[in-house]
C-alpha cells in the first residue's frame, strides 16, 4: 500500500510516522517551498502527548516543551473561578505539554526525514486535484516556481492540508465556507519573569474579552525566565470576516486598550502585551462539520475535516488522534474502501461533537457562567456557581474529547 498525504503539518506529518511504523509506504506533498518554524503556542493533552511518546518523542519534547502542571480560570477582575491540576500533575501517565507549534512541526519533520527519508517530504507542492478508479488514486500537484502538475499515483489520498484545505475544496467546492465567531484573536509570545510556578496555563475574562496566557520554553524556565504564550481575544462588533489575510501583523494599540487595567498581583498582563515584538491577527473562525469526509480512497484529517474554536487545546490533539485511529484502520483491514469507512465512522461523530461543544465555549464555559452571574465580582465562587457544576463542566469536556483519565487508561 502507498498512502499520499497533502499537507505536511502536525497531522500529515504525525500521520506519515504512524504509517511508516506499520511498513505502509507514504509521500507527503507540501505547498510551501520551505518549511520553517511558524505560529505560537499549543498545547499537547495527554491523549496526544501519548501518541507521540508512543512514536518516540517524550524526550524531544521534554527537551523543549514545558510540561504543564495546572490549568486556571479567573473572571475579568483577576479572580480565580476554577483551577486543576494537568497531565502527571494530575495523576496522568502522560504529559501535557505546551510548546511552540513551529518546533513541534520542525521535530515532527525531522522524524520523517530521518525515519522514512530525506525526500519522503515534497516541499513546494500544492495540491491541485484527484481522479480515482476502483483500486487506484491519481493525484497532481503543482509545483511552485514552474507550475508543472506532478503526479502521485496511490492507494490512498489524505488531504492534511489545513483549515485552507484544497483536498476539501475539490471535494466541495460550493457551500462550505468559513463560520466567523464575530470574535478576533491576537497572538504573540513574549519573554518576562515566570508567574506562578512558570509550569501554568490560566485564562481569564469571558468570551467578549478573554486573555490566555502560558509558558512555552522549558529552556528559558531553566534561566529564571518564560516565554509566554498569549492571546487576547474580543469580540468586534459589526465586523466581516477578512478576505485576505488571516495571520497579519498588527500593532497592539488595535486592542490593548481593552487590556490596559488587567494588573493583578500575579500577573501583568499589559506589560505582556507590551513586550511582544510581534503581534498577529486571526478571525475565530470554524467550518460546519461534513457529512463525509471520505470519498472511495480519499479522505481528510485535522483541520482540514473538522477545523474548531480554539478553545479546550484540543486542535492539534485531534489531528493527532485522527492519524493514530486513520494509520490502525489502513494496517489492520486489507478492504482500503471498508479502512476509510471505518476511520471515518469512529472520527467525524467525536470530531463534530467537539467543534459543536466548542462554540458553546467549551470547558472555558465557567468564565461566562461566572460574568453572566456575578458581573461585578465575587468573595467566594461557591457563592456564585456550585464545585459540583465547575467539575461537571470539566469532565464533560475531557470525556468528549477523549482525555479524561478513564478513557486514556483504557487505551494504554
Amino acid at each position: 500500500m502507498k498512502v499520499t498525504i497533502a499537507g505536511a503539518g502536525i497531522g500529515g506529518l504525525t500521520l506519515a510516522l504512524m504509517l511508516h511504523e506499520r511498513s505502509v509506504e507514504v509521500e507527503v506533498f507540501e505547498a510551501v517551498s520551505d518549511i520553517k518554524p511558524l505560529g505560537v503556542g499549543i498545547n499537547l493533552l495527554p491523549h496526544a502527548s501519548q501518541q507521540l511518546c508512543r512514536l518516540g518523542l517524550e524526550d524531544d519534547l521534554a527537551a523543549c516543551a514545558i510540561e504543564t502542571s495546572t490549568l486556571a480560570y479567573f473572571n475579568k477582575f483577576g479572580q480565580e473561578i476554577w483551577r486543576e491540576a494537568r497531565g502527571r500533575a494530575a495523576g496522568y501517565d502522560f504529559p501535557q505539554f505546551s510548546i511552540h507549534r513551529g518546533e513541534l512541526q520542525m521535530k515532527l519533520l525531522a522524524k520523517v526525514r530521518e525515519r522514512i527519508g530525506k525526500e519522503a517530504v515534497r516541499c513546494g507542492h500544492a495540491f491541485d486535484s484527484f481522479e480515482q478508479s476502483t483500486d487506484r488514486v491519481n493525484a497532481w500537484f503543482k509545483r511552485r516556481g514552474d507550475g508543472v502538475l506532478v503526479q502521485s499515483k496511490c492507494d490512498v489520498l489524505v488531504g492534511a492540508d489545513g483549515i485552507h484545505s484544497a483536498v476539501r475544496r475539490f471535494l466541495y467546492p460550493h457551500g462550505d465556507q468559513p463560520r466567523f465567531s464575530g470574535r478576533m484573536l491576537w497572538r504573540a509570545v513574549t519573554e518576562a519573569k515566570p508567574y506562578m510556578d512558570a509550569r501554568t496555563m490560566f485564562m481569564a475574562g469571558h468570551q467578549d474579552q478573554k486573555f490566555v496566557c502560558y509558558p512555552i520554553s522549558e529552556p528559558l524556565r531553566r534561566e529564571g525566565r518564560s516565554l509566554i504564550n498569549w492571546i487576547a481575544e474580543l469580540r468586534v462588533p459589526n465586523s466581516e470576516l477578512p478576505s485576505t489575510d488571516w495571520n497579519r501583523k498588527v500593532d497592539r494599540s488595535v486592542f490593548a486598550k481593552w487590556f490596559e487595567n488587567w494588573q493583578w498581583d500575579w500577573i501583568d498582563i499589559p506589560a505582556i502585551i507590551e513586550g511582544a515584538t510581534e503581534i498577529y491577527e486571526f478571525p475565530l473562525v470554524d467550518r460546519d462539520p461534513l457529512p463525509r469526509w471520505t470519498f472511495g480512497r480519499v479522505t481528510l484529517l485535522g483541520d482540514a475535516a473538522h477545523p474548531m474554536y480554539p478553545i479546550g487545546s484540543n486542535g492539534s490533539a485531534q489531528a493527532i488522534l485522527d492519524a493514530r485511529y486513520l494509520s490502525d484502520c489502513l494496517s489492520d483491514d486489507p478492504d482500503t474502501g471498508y479502512a476509510l469507512r471505518e476511520y471515518e465512522a469512529e472520527r467525524l461523530p467525536k470530531t463534530t461533537g467537539i467543534v459543536l461543544r466548542n462554540r458553546m465555549n467549551g470547558p472555558e464555559q465557567v468564565m461566562q457562567l461566572a460574568e453572566s452571574r456575578a458581573p461585578q465580582g465575587f468573595q467566594n465562587i461557591d457563592d456564585v456557581i456550585p464545585r459540583h457544576t465547575l467539575e461537571a463542566i470539566s469532565l464533560r469536556y475531557k470525556r468528549l474529547a477523549g482525555f479524561d483519565k478513564d478513557t486514556l487508561k483504557t487505551k494504554a
